[in-house]
């Protein structure tokens, strides 16, 4: 299966999965420049993915269905008309015109209830992790935000991070602040800033590069916990208590 990232907007992407003259793909916000990459392709769209209801990330699936009635997987816990086949945590996709089989896990926080896709070292995790950042916590609250990055955190290392944004230079410009003696992070910031003068997209990641430079993650580093030390005034009494004054800093 070969993924491919499709720019919507000014900073989403839709991943493409092909395989054999089929593809599906991954939260697609317009349809417009789906509709470009089939035509030019000459792929059938074989299945649509949906990991939370914001608009950005549905908003172009009713005119896709509509020239292509394929089936749209989604999460269960959210009222999104659109998605065909509701899926809890643990459920098992599979699409066989891919030749690949997904477990879904749920990742609350962002929206309430937001999924992710995992797939033999591939994660498609829409607004939950981004390049070395994660997403704001609208609906649900700090601690499941927190959870839910923790499953992800326990996957494989070599995991190939998915995410849905270009957000990766503005999170690596926060995360020197939460940890400017972090040298995976100077590193990271150069290659990012080399891809992205190339209009390169700078994702997927690697889980490991993650657990290296992305603050969000990284709640047991000492330069971490000192950084949440300052903004709370004292000692973060666990882990979640310092994921929570990291994520305040970044909202502020």
């Amino acid at each position: 299966m070969k993924i491919e990232p499709i720019k919507a907007f000014e900073d989403n992407y839709i991943w493409a999965l092909r395989h054999d003259g089929h593809v599906a793909v991954v939260d697609p916000g317009d349809a417009a420049p789906v509709l470009r990459f089939l035509e030019a392709s000459g792929d059938r769209l074989c299945a649509i993915l949906v990991t939370h209801r914001h608009n950005d990330h549905i908003g172009g699936i009713n005119e896709l269905v509509a020239r292509y009635p394929v089936p749209v997987f989604g999460p269960a816990k959210e009222a999104a008309e659109v998605v065909t086949h509701p899926l809890k945590d643990g459920e098992i996709l599979r699409i066989p015109a891919l030749g690949a089989e997904f477990t879904v896990i749920e990742v609350p926080g962002h929206t309430l209830g937001h999924v992710a896709f995992y797939s033999a070292g591939l994660l498609f995790c829409g607004d939950t992790l981004f390049g070395a950042g994660c997403g704001r916590v609208f609906e649900g609250t700090l601690d499941q935000m927190h959870a839910s990055l923790g499953k992800i955190a326990a996957l494989p290392a070599a995991t190939l991070v998915y995410c849905a944004h270009e957000y990766t230079q503005s999170c690596l410009r926060f995360a020197q602040r939460v940890e400017p003696e972090n040298h995976h992070i100077a590193a990271r910031i150069r290659r990012v800033d080399q891809l992205c003068a190339s209009d390169e997209a700078s994702v997927p990641s690697t889980l490991a590069e993650e657990l290296a430079t992305n603050p969000f993650l990284r709640w047991q580093s000492p330069a971490v916990i000192a950084a949440a030390t300052l903004r709370l005034g004292h000692p973060p009494g666990s882990d979640a208590e310092t994921f929570a004054a990291i994520r305040r800093w970044r909202d502020g």
